[in-house]
């Protein structure tokens, strides 16, 4: 079989779409600054704002609650280090006596090492255990919320592992408990319904790069009359909520690429649930003792991640990266540790599972030909792995 490129790994970034790519150099004219008065500048400063409202509307948002960030990491420190905001008004969260985080086990770097960091000045932290599916234990998260709670923040679609959690109800919750929400939507957005009327969240984060946008660019979505605290100082940018100059080239190109996934999401949603299950179906029927990590059904639809019992992971990377197939074995942000995945683990499997496991995420231009071309040179590899490995001994998983 011919030597082909195959790119799965669109959870860690996506390729600019080339509508997305054109609408970027059409906008090279708009160099700006767009906060200057001049004309030049209003004409930028109205290229984003047509984007703003584009954006609003996808989500059934108001376009002042649209935020515009560096990217999603951004948004999630800009929401979390509220609880520890020096500046504060009264009318802020952390001003009223409600200084915990309740947060998951699950949750992307950017959210747990946040967390981490409010711990160490003094913020009482919980972390929430989830289910094997990686879904959060709901009467952990119960047992968890109280009058001391501040802010909850749950991811909406894990990167690792794909699993959806049911926001609106979470969400529910903590308002019950007199709490704000938050969710880490950056998997979400682009490839699931995110109707912001109906899910009732305080603030949510999005990155461009997810669904064929340019990088360098996300939005924090922060609720009307909701608290809020600048995490970046200095000009009036954002209605004084964010300073530094805006991206226009990247917001425009974001833009774009929301409103072309708003028009291709369903069909690109189905093509790539049916592939994911072909590629399930052939490992499961070509390879022994693997354990499949995620939920069976509340999924995103292009997220398939396998655990090889028996295989290191960095291995099977390499091999498949030799062969030309781009996967991961975990985060993105994630990938210069050796560490097991702390998703994998936190659903109950043991470090060695955890350390055989391969993140496959599909897109856009991920073809038939590219699964059976997986289907074909995937096996062998797993057998040359495992024929390797001096611990690995047939007879299911561990």
């Amino acid at each position: 079989m011919e030597k082909r490129s195959v790119y799965l790994d669109y959870n860690a970034t996506t390729p600019l779409h080339p509508d997305v790519k054109a609408a970027m150099v059409e906008a090279f004219e708009l160099f700006a600054n767009p906060s200057s008065l001049h004309d030049p500048g209003r004409k930028a400063r109205n290229a984003i704002e047509m984007v703003r409202q584009e954006i609003a509307s996808f989500l059934k948002a108001s376009p002042e609650e649209i935020i515009f960030t560096g990217c999603g990491s951004e948004s999630n420190n800009t929401v979390l280090k509220m609880l520890a905001c020096p500046g504060c008004s009264k009318e802020c969260v952390c001003s009223k006596g409600r200084q915990e985080l309740i947060t998951t086990a699950i949750e992307h770097p950017s959210v747990l090492h946040t967390a981490r960091y409010l711990s160490s000045i003094g913020h009482r932290v919980h972390i929430l255990p989830v289910d094997s599916y990686g879904k959060v234990d709901l009467k952990a998260y119960q047992a968890a919320l109280s009058e001391r709670t501040g802010l909850v923040s749950i991811m909406f679609a894990n990167n690792e592992i794909g699993t959806i959690q049911d926001i609106k109800l979470l969400a529910q919750l903590a308002h019950q408990a007199g709490a704000l929400f938050h969710t880490d939507a950056v998997q979400a957005v682009g490839r699931l319904k995110v109707d912001l009327e109906e899910l009732g969240v305080d603030y949510l984060s999005f990155s461009g790069h997810k669904f064929y946008g340019p990088k360098g660019v996300g939005v924090l979505y922060v609720r009307k009359n909701r608290p809020f605290c600048t995490f970046i100082h200095g000009g009036h940018q954002e209605s004084g909520r964010r300073a530094g100059t805006m991206n226009t080239l990247a917001i425009i190109g974001m833009g774009k690429a929301l409103q072309l996934i708003k028009e291709e999401m369903g069909e690109i949603n189905q093509r790539l649930a049916n592939l994911k299950a072909k590629l399930k179906e052939g490992i499961l029927a070509k390879i022994p003792d693997i354990h499949l990590n995620g939920h069976p059904t509340d999924s995103l639809p292009n997220t398939l991640n396998v655990s090889f019992n028996g295989a290191e992971g960095e291995s099977i990377l390499l091999y498949l990266d030799l062969e030309g197939i781009a996967v991961s074995t975990g985060s993105a942000c994630s990938s210069g540790t050796l560490e097991p995945s702390h998703v994998i683990l936190a659903t109950g499997l043991g470090a060695e599972l955890a350390h055989g496991s391969i993140r496959f995420s599909l897109g856009r231009e991920t073809t038939e030909e590219d699964i059976e071309y997986v289907l074909a040179k995937l096996p062998p590899i797993i057998e040359k792995v495992r024929s390797m490995s001096t611990v690995y001994s047939s007879g299911g998983c561990r």
